[in-house]
């Protein structure tokens, strides 16, 4: 790309920020379609698309595809709590912002069986989860569990704060560790498509190992949060033996 074209493209972008702010386009509405503003702009459709990819990077603008460009409202943050060794109402991971949920019976591929430690072609419990607010997705969890370990009772689609607080995991035998493993990347297209987030927008990508008292893999979470309507949090407690010896110091 050129110095000139990136220039141009940044202009553009700016422009468009400065029409939204001021509320020339308001939240939700749909911006004059690709066509139209690469012959405002007097440029390419090439060039009129990365400008409006900053905006989408920024999170002021969704494309949703199939009906245009959209200017994005203010978005609520959720906030993911790490740390909890239990078997968690998963739906807790997303709460109070409503589900929708899917159940599928699935052998486990090698990535999953690794995952697990078991073997390959392991009858599993995939459930889905996609947590929106409205028509905004906040985020996907994909919950795995060995059928061998815990029962699990199709979920229905959650509306109200009773059924999003309901366990799905029936009980287990005792956790004792859970392993959380977070980075930052880009996202698939069917994720960024799932999201209505641009491919260009990183997303946190948790990985969530839970193990019982036997070293057995109970189950596995895979979530991924658009980076700018998700944080993660991580909490850690000294044990009453520790905050006595830091009491006993400061004495």
């Amino acid at each position: 790309m050129t110095a000139s074209v990136s220039t141009r493209r940044h202009v553009i972008a700016d422009d468009l920020r400065r029409q939204i702010s001021s509320g020339h386009f308001k939240a939700d509405e749909r911006l004059p379609s690709e066509a139209q503003l690469a012959t405002h702009y007097t440029v390419s459709t090439s060039t009129l698309r990365s400008a409006l990819a900053l905006l989408q990077g920024e999170g002021l603008v969704e494309k949703i595809h199939g009906d245009g460009n959209f200017v994005r409202g203010p978005l609520r943050k959720i906030t993911y709590t790490g740390g909890a060794a239990t078997s968690a109402s998963w739906t807790a991971y997303f709460a109070p912002i409503p589900m929708t949920a899917r159940t599928t019976s699935i052998e486990a591929p090698s990535h999953l069986a690794t995952l697990l430690n078991v073997p390959p072609r392991s009858r599993l419990t995939e459930l889905l989860y996609l947590a929106h607010e409205e028509k905004v997705p906040h985020g996907l969890a994909y919950i795995y569990v060995l059928d061998s370990v815990a029962s699990v009772t199709p979920p229905a689609v959650t509306t109200s704060p009773e059924q999003r607080s309901a366990p799905i995991v029936a009980p287990c035998p005792a956790l004792v560790e859970v392993q959380e493993r977070i980075s930052a990347r880009l996202p698939t297209e069917e994720e960024a498509m799932t999201l209505r987030i641009s491919v260009s927008l990183a997303v946190l990508s948790l990985t969530r190992v839970v193990t019982d008292f036997y070293g057995r893999v109970v189950d596995a979470a895979l979530l991924v949060l658009p980076s700018d309507r998700a944080d993660v949090l991580f909490t850690t407690s000294l044990s009453i033996e520790e905050r006595t010896q830091v009491h006993d110091r400061e004495r």
